[in-house]
């Protein structure tokens, strides 16, 4: 279906050293010089006549002298991190803001609200709130400490507060979509082979994801019928008295294989099936993030096509939009380096954790 050749494409070997495996998420810095450390945990379901919803812990422990304290806990729902993903979004629309997982992640492999699905949602969370925190521009954003700091009642009423002077820039990116349409006549070449690149990344990850998907509901009729097949010769050779301990020594080994396989199914759904959705969710995030980026691009093209109609017109409002696409094109390109390396991080470690589960299930 896929060669490890295409897979190895977009996860070239990069040499793992251990300090990148203690800091997973940060490249640049070692873990000595992090100074925003956050753990999500302690899920909380609540019921009211309206609606059931689970909260999460979020703890923030910190050096940073812009905080007031250096520990912090509070309780957050899954729209409060909805809430914070949007307002980096409209702040920061050239950058690549992390993914949360979907509302309903993994839907029909496990029941919303089950442990299972709970203990997924709170990995993403934290490592949302985590890839926010190693990332050089969004970890100082202000609506991000307010998340991390405020108590319920006060994040419920900076989040009725009117959108600030970020957020109308965010928004006046959005309406721009409405009135550029048609290939970009200026993009720079680079951003070319991002987009070109980011379709053939689109399509190879979204066909691993799949596969994957696949490969896991597979698995998971086996072992469901082995569970059937184990008691029923343990049965059988209560009869057979001539074949009993063959009988029995069958029943055992069906027993051993099913743990065997529900134990590479927990690798599939704890390592495997997350980050590849992860990256398909990325995937979409980039896309996005490029068409923004043009659309900052095409605003600029109509204003210098004006321009050469009603001569000095529109001259100072040019400057300010090159300034605009110029901070755009630094601003994607730093972190579209950095997502990158992360990329190939994640996709080197992940698809090593596989190969050894695979190894040990098929020796057991």
């Amino acid at each position: 279906d896929i060669s490890l050749t295409e897979v190895n494409s977009f996860s070239p070997s990069l040499p793992i050293s251990p300090s990148s495996m203690i800091n997973q998420y940060k490249f640049e810095d070692g873990p000595e010089l992090r100074d925003l450390f956050i753990t999500v945990d302690d899920p909380e379901s609540h019921i009211t006549a309206i609606e059931t919803f689970i909260t999460y812990r979020v703890v923030t422990k910190t050096t940073r002298g812009e905080f007031d304290s250096s520990e912090y806990e509070v309780r957050r729902r899954y729209q409060d991190f909805l809430w914070l993903k949007s307002k980096l979004e409209e702040a920061h629309p050239t950058l690549i803001i992390p993914p949360l997982p979907e509302k309903f992640i993994m839907r029909g492999m496990v029941e919303r609200f089950s442990d299972e699905f709970i203990e997924t949602r709170r990995k993403a969370l934290h490592k949302f709130l985590n890839r926010i925190a190693d990332h050089p521009t969004l970890t100082f954003n202000e609506d991000f400490k307010i998340f991390l700091t405020a108590q319920a009642w006060e994040l419920s009423s900076h989040k009725k507060q009117g959108p600030g002077l970020l957020s109308r820039m965010g928004q006046t990116v959005r309406a721009v979509a409405s009135s550029v349409r048609g290939a970009v006549k200026n993009r720079p070449e680079m951003f070319t082979e991002m987009n070109n690149y980011m379709e053939t990344f689109s399509q190879k990850i979204n066909l691993l994801d799949k596969i994957a998907h696949r490969i896991y509901k597979e698995e998971r009729e086996y072992c469901n019928e082995m569970k059937e097949y184990g008691p029923i010769h343990t049965l059988w050779s209560a009869s057979e008295e001539d074949v009993a301990d063959s009988l029995k020594g069958i029943a055992g080994c069906i027993e051993r294989c099913c743990r065997a396989t529900e134990r590479r199914m927990a690798g599939l759904s704890e390592h495997l099936l997350p980050i590849l959705h992860e990256y398909v969710l990325y995937s979409e995030i980039l896309m996005g993030v490029l068409k923004r980026r043009d659309q900052i691009q095409g605003e600029l093209d109509s204003k210098v096509d004006a321009l050469a109609n009603k001569k000095d017109l529109f001259s100072e409002e040019i400057g300010k939009l090159e300034d605009k696409v110029e901070h755009a094109n630094n601003a994607l390109k730093a972190d579209w380096d950095r997502w990158k390396q992360n990329m190939q991080w994640d996709m080197r470690s992940t698809f090593t954790n596989v190969a050894e589960n695979n190894l040990r299930y098929y020796e057991e």
